[in-house]
């Protein structure tokens, strides 16, 4: 099934959120989602399941390097991005 994704992501207690929202942004592009990157949120969109590895991917990997807040809508009824 086709999904859209808003996700945010919010390193805490860290200097620089950059890198972070980078290697997320890294993580879904390559499990062949598409990404279009916003100024406070970012739209992923593709096939469900991987979506949900990569998902789980970017909150390990990222939980790994600090504590974060990261916000995820899903719908599967908003128009599938390019």
């Amino acid at each position: 099934m086709s999904l859209a994704a808003q996700v945010s992501i919010y390193p805490l207690r860290q200097a620089h959120f950059s890198p972070a929202i980078g290697k997320a942004l890294d993580i879904f592009r390559a499990h062949k989602l598409n990404v279009e990157m916003g100024a406070m949120s970012s739209i992923v969109f593709g096939e469900d399941e991987p979506f949900f590895i990569a998902l789980k991917e970017v909150y390990q990997n990222l939980a790994e390097k600090g504590e974060l807040v990261m916000i995820v809508t899903l719908s599967n009824a908003c128009p599938v991005g390019k």
